[in-house]
């Protein structure tokens, strides 16, 4: 036994030291990455059958054939109800087996809608109101126009593969054109991988005639903009456990979104790629060539530099949605339509949350939450990480560290504090432990290809792996959160699913072997990427079995398109340098477009010891990023905020208290990306789609269109470069104010701020109005019923507007219409406030200050009109600004306010 526990720990230890490569596949250790990516360009082997099309009302069919070996393939087009979104599908006709196809990730099946079909000799149109899709036939591509402008192609480049399943061909059979060596097995390393159904390959290439820019394809320690992958391996998308992963790298990371869009002034467009195997990603930013551009322009023919991807899974078929936009936003929207929206969060899970790995025991934790009351700083959650439990064994507690966990969880809620413990898919194999017996008995495992129980490595040493894809299992495992069952928690408690790629040590690339076997007899390889999405699902099944009118919150390491309708995700496990902290925008700004937009990152850093300067910009960038925790390795020195003396302390007290006074907006946006599936944290090219200077920009970023953010992310800079964005192609701007002086800023362009060490450079967009509470306590549910301040900023034309969401800040009773969402409008010196809807949510809370910045001159007073009564209200200078004290109003009053000159 202690010889096993040496050898773990060894193993994790040498594991942990830095990234060693030699432990990740490049694509020409890939056989199927290898195969795909030698396929030559403009030489296509797939062609439609003639008199293989059909016609129906929502959808075309058809065959295509491979025009070497003659295999015939089914092809589907759809053009689908929501707007300008098509769905293309290729699968074999006749296949030994069926291929996989991914079931989970949407969030209801796609509803086809009318089309009309026009056929030609080598080509047929596929029109869908103002969008069409016209089929070439040989060779095969489909070019996708809306309002008559190439917008996607598919196969333009022909590097389309199909490989069908075949039986394994004799030794030296020249008759199967795949020869290539790991195309029926495969080592790496000391790991063999099996291929009994040989090769299967899928890939499609993806051109975006009107793009200057490609992002998404999410999760990179990269940069937003995706770089040219020529002469370098392609972005890897591969659910993976990397310690201390190294920055600007394409290397696979936790999560695997495939959606990717292509962005240009006039349009923009995206593909999702649903395939949930290992996939890699070429791209090709087509730096313009002049020569080609003047022959083309001339020539009158397409164009043959657009940038472009090409997408190489391992297996399953193609499934891909075609997205045309045409605004950024409309795009974005169109993606979470298929895959869903974070559901409303409560409003704790917004706020601050404090963690490490781990704290000692109820004493420590005791001592953390009282230590945040002596210095006034908030806090909402402390968290729980694997020492919490007795031996790695989940749903229990170690008995001596936490004799009485239920004491400590209600001395948290009675200060009104949460508590979130982790939950991971391995299961220590114990016979006495209760989980690993039931799941042997009954079968819940992961099975190896001869029918056993799949064992690997991990935390609690020899483990086995939860088949969440097995509808007992997951229903067995969500039972485990009844409080009859998980007895030492309360219904309050929340979860943390992490090492859930799968994580295992021993395994492959530190996962689970590719040939193990799932629920329905499908191997790992088909649904490696799901592994953790349908782990989330459960957790989410879970809680909401166990109370089902509270939202769940749970925090996931490995996701997948869709998972964030269960789950909020982190960046993983990042290093204390000034570089991870800058990435920790670039990547939760690519997971908000893909969907994510409750994302965060380790505050601080999860390996290494931040000095006191990183320290503090750190936490002023997590007060602006939409999940604010911060959590540390075990090995780490400890770094509550008042570890580092009192300069620090007030400094990062004061971003903390930033992030508590502006709860009210990040509520309210959390609601509408529910409602309206658009991001919350987003790019500046989202806003200011013309300005080509901004797209690449991932040092600053966007809330809503509300807040500009750039946070100072660099080392000992005594002033940042802070760009603001150009509205039109004339280099007209937005007004923009300082969230802290009110100062305004008119110019475009790059602005240089001075930063002292507490300043967080941060700016209100003119013609916005936002909601904030300045009552700053222990924790945000002690701010319910708080009263609001409304913050006005005018633009050029002295007009703003925002909105307000309130309610009950737990249940799901908002579903049901049991909230205020409250509109207000600032014009001609007058300030309306009207619901959006009915005010059916009853709360003590109203108005007691209104600043108004971008006045022309001064008022000497205000009058407050309810119901046609009429009060005078006192106006008072504010800085740059004006505010109005203590109007006195409900947030669920109808009134309005003027302006007297």
């Amino acid at each position: 036994m202690r010889l096993t526990i040496f050898l773990l720990i060894l193993c994790v230890f040498e594991y942990a030291v830095s990234v060693d490569h030699t432990k990740f596949k490049t694509c020409e250790q890939s056989s199927f990455c290898r195969r795909c990516r030698n396929v030559k360009p403009n030489n296509s082997k797939f062609a439609l059958l003639p008199g293989t099309l059909n016609i129906y009302a929502d959808s075309v069919t058809a065959e295509l054939q491979h025009k070497i070996n003659k295999h015939v393939f089914t092809l589907k087009i759809e053009a689908l109800e929501q707007d300008n979104t098509f769905r293309l599908l290729v699968d074999e006709k006749t296949p030994l087996k069926s291929r996989y196809r991914v079931t989970d990730a949407l969030k209801s099946a796609p509803k086809p809608g009318s089309i009309k079909v026009q056929e030609g000799d080598a080509e047929f149109t596929i029109t869908s109101g103002a969008n069409k899709a016209v089929v070439i036939s040989d060779p095969f591509r489909i070019d996708f126009y809306q309002n008559d402008v190439l917008t996607v192609s598919v196969n333009a480049k022909g590097l389309m593969t199909f490989e069908h399943l075949r039986t394994k061909p004799a030794a030296n059979d020249a008759a199967d054109e795949i020869t290539d060596y790991g195309a029926w097995e495969e080592k790496f390393n000391a790991h063999h991988d099996s291929k009994p159904y040989g090769p299967e390959a899928v890939a499609l290439d993806f051109s975006f005639p009107e793009a200057d820019v490609l992002f998404g394809i999410p999760e990179h320690a990269d940069t937003f903009a995706l770089k040219s992958t020529a002469g370098t391996d392609p972005y890897r998308l591969y659910n993976t456990d990397v310690f201390e992963y190294i920055l600007d790298s394409k290397m696979a990371l936790y999560g695997s979104v495939p959606v990717l869009y292509g962005h240009g002034t006039q349009r923009t467009a995206a593909v999702y790629w649903q395939n949930a195997a290992e996939t890699w990603v070429d791209i090709d930013t087509a730096e313009k060539n002049v020569v080609s551009s003047i022959v083309n322009f001339v020539s009158g023919s397409r164009k043959t530099d657009a940038p472009a991807a090409h997408f190489m899974s391992e297996s399953g078929i193609i499934d891909v949605f075609v997205l045309l936009g045409p605004s950024p936003l409309d795009t974005f929207k169109q993606y979470t339509s298929l895959t869903g929206t974070a559901p409303l969060p409560q409003m704790w899970t917004i706020a601050y949350h404090q963690s490490r790995w781990n704290y000692n025991n109820e004493l420590d934790v005791a001592y953390v939450s009282r230590k945040f009351d002596e210095y006034d700083i908030p806090m909402d959650t402390m968290w729980m990480d694997i020492e919490h439990t007795d031996g790695k064994r989940y749903f229990t507690w170690d008995q001596y560290k936490f004799p009485n966990p239920l004491g400590m969880i209600k001395n948290l809620t009675a200060v009104g504090r949460h508590l979130v413990v982790i939950v991971d898919p391995h299961v220590k194999r114990d016979n006495h432990y209760f989980f690993h017996h039931d799941c042997t008995e009954r079968g819940y495992y992961v099975k190896t290809r001869d029918g056993n129980d799949y064992e690997g490595w991990c935390w609690p040493g020899a483990a086995s792996y939860t088949d969440f894809f097995n509808p007992e299992a997951r229903a067995y495992y969500a039972s485990q959160y009844l409080p009859a069952n998980y007895k030492a928690t309360t219904t309050d408690v929340m979860i943390w699913n992490d090492m859930n790629e799968p994580s295992v040590f021993n395994g492959p690339e530190v996962t689970m072997s590719k040939d193990v076997i799932h629920y329905g007899n499908w191997e790992h390889r088909d649904v490696h990427n799901l592994y953790g999405h349908m782990h989330a699902l459960s957790t989410f099944e879970g809680l909401m079995g166990r109370d089902p009118n509270q939202r769940p919150f749970i925090l996931t390491r490995s996701h997948f398109a869709g998972t964030q309708r269960y789950a909020l995700i982190w960046t993983g496990d990042n290093m204390a340098d000034w570089g991870h902290l800058q990435h920790s925008i670039k990547m939760c700004l690519t997971e908000a477009v893909a969907g994510f937009s409750f994302c965060g990152a380790d505050v601080g850093g999860f390996f290494g010891n931040p000095n006191a300067e990183l320290f503090e910009r750190w936490y002023q960038t997590g007060a602006f990023l939409p999940f604010f925790r911060g959590h540390a390795h075990l090995e780490t020195k400890r770094r509550e905020p008042w570890v580092y003396g009192e300069k620090t302390r007030l400094i990062v007290r004061e971003a903390l208290r930033k992030r508590y006074s502006y709860l009210p907006l990040w509520y309210t946006m959390f609601y509408e990306h529910e409602v309206t599936g658009e991001p919350i944290m987003r790019p500046l090219l989202t806003h200011y789609p013309k300005d080509k200077e901004a797209f690449a920009i991932d040092n600053e970023f966007l809330l809503q269109d509300r807040l500009l953010v750039r946070p100072v992310i660099e080392q000992g800079v005594k002033k940042v470069n802070v760009y603001f964005p150009a509205i039109d192609d004339k280099s007209n701007g937005d007004v923009w104010y300082n969230i802290d002086t009110l100062k305004r800023f008119t110019n475009v362009g790059y602005e240089s701020i001075p930063v002292e060490s507490d300043t967080i450079p941060v700016f209100q967009r003119g013609g916005t109005i936002i909601p904030k509470k300045e009552r700053i306590r222990r924790a945000s549910t002690l701010m319910k019923n708080d009263p609001y301040t409304l913050v006005i900023c005018l633009n050029r034309e002295g007009k703003a507007e925002g909105t307000l969401y309130v309610d009950d800040e737990k249940s799901f009773d908002y579903r049901n219409g049991i909230h205020n969402y409250i509109k207000f409008n600032f014009e001609n010196n007058k300030l309306d406030v009207n619901p959006i809807g009915k005010l059916k949510y009853k709360t003590p809370a109203w108005i007691e200050r209104i600043v108004i910045a971008g006045l022309e001159r001064v008022p000497k007073s205000a009058t407050l009109i309810i119901d046609g009564v009429s009060q005078e209200l006192e106006v008072l200078p504010h800085g740059e600004a004006i505010a109005i004290r203590k109007p006195g109003t409900s947030v669920q009053q109808i009134y309005n306010i003027r302006l007297n000159y």
